[in-house]
């Protein structure tokens, strides 16, 4: 008899690794590095199924390929650069802009957000430690309007507007304030379009309007800090929980037996 199998740990994700067939569950975070993100091609490839998806876990990992597939929420003029040719285009495209925003592809918590003055400047450092390829490239538009969402499948939803007059990252570990912000149904309804893009469960989403046009996603995460937020961590993580549960309950009603690793 076919046994399939439910992944729960990182250990056992290894040990298993080269015999997972379709219809075994991967049911965590895998926490892979750059080198090794292929592996979920191929575990695709093979068929298994992981929750949360696995390209909700790697749009979690890379600001890059955030800005790749979900090119078309993101604000004008986002692009990837990962080599100085793109940068030179990019260049010839845009050159009217002062302030130009550069993400780094990893960095969190608004640690790999910089403010440079001019192309010219960003094209100085490109390539250098400095400023490793890829990044992810934009003007600096002045009239920012930023919003937090936190939406946990139908469970749950919020939203807060976040501003810092000393800081241009509005990241709220630097300084930052927030006031709750009701959100509309377009405004839920964009959010959800882009967690169905992105296979996302659940997700916090940076929004924005720029020059009162928008929205506009400016990052999107499984996780994020919750400072700001009215849910308490408590409820917040009983309410990942159920989500989870509610995928597996589903999965395992139609694949028995399972054996969990």
């Amino acid at each position: 008899m076919q046994v399939y199998y439910v992944v729960k740990s990182l250990k056992g994700f290894w040990s298993y690794y080269h015999k997972l067939k379709a219809e075994d569950l991967i049911l965590m975070r895998v926490p892979l590095k750059d080198q090794d993100t292929g592996l979920f091609l191929d575990l695709t490839q093979r068929g298994v199924i992981a929750y949360p998806s696995f390209l909700s876990q790697l749009l979690s990992q890379s600001k890059c390929l955030q800005a790749e597939i979900l090119k078309e929420f993101m604000p004008p003029f986002t692009k990837v650069i990962r080599a100085k040719v793109d940068l030179l285009r990019y260049m010839e495209e845009l050159d009217s802009f002062k302030g130009i925003v550069v993400k780094k592809n990893r960095a969190n918590c608004g640690l790999g957000i910089h403010l440079f003055r001019d192309l010219e400047e960003v094209f100085n450092f490109a390539g250098t430690p400095v400023l490793d390829f890829p990044f992810v490239i934009q003007p600096f538009f002045q009239e920012w309007f930023d919003l937090r969402v936190i939406i946990l499948g139908d469970f749950y939803w919020e939203a807060y507007h976040r501003e810092n007059s000393q800081n241009f990252r509005q990241n709220l570990f630097f300084g930052g304030k927030s006031f709750p912000y009701q959100l509309s149904s377009e405004e839920l309804d964009f959010c959800r379009r882009i967690m169905k893009r992105g296979g996302f469960p659940q997700a916090h989403l940076d929004l924005a309007y720029i020059d009162g046009k928008g929205p506009y996603l400016s990052e999107i995460n499984l996780k994020g800090g919750l400072k700001g937020a009215k849910i308490t961590p408590d409820l917040y993580e009983k309410l990942c929980a159920k989500l989870e549960e509610a995928f597996f309950t589903g999965w395992a009603e139609i694949h028995q037996p399972y054996q969990v690793i």
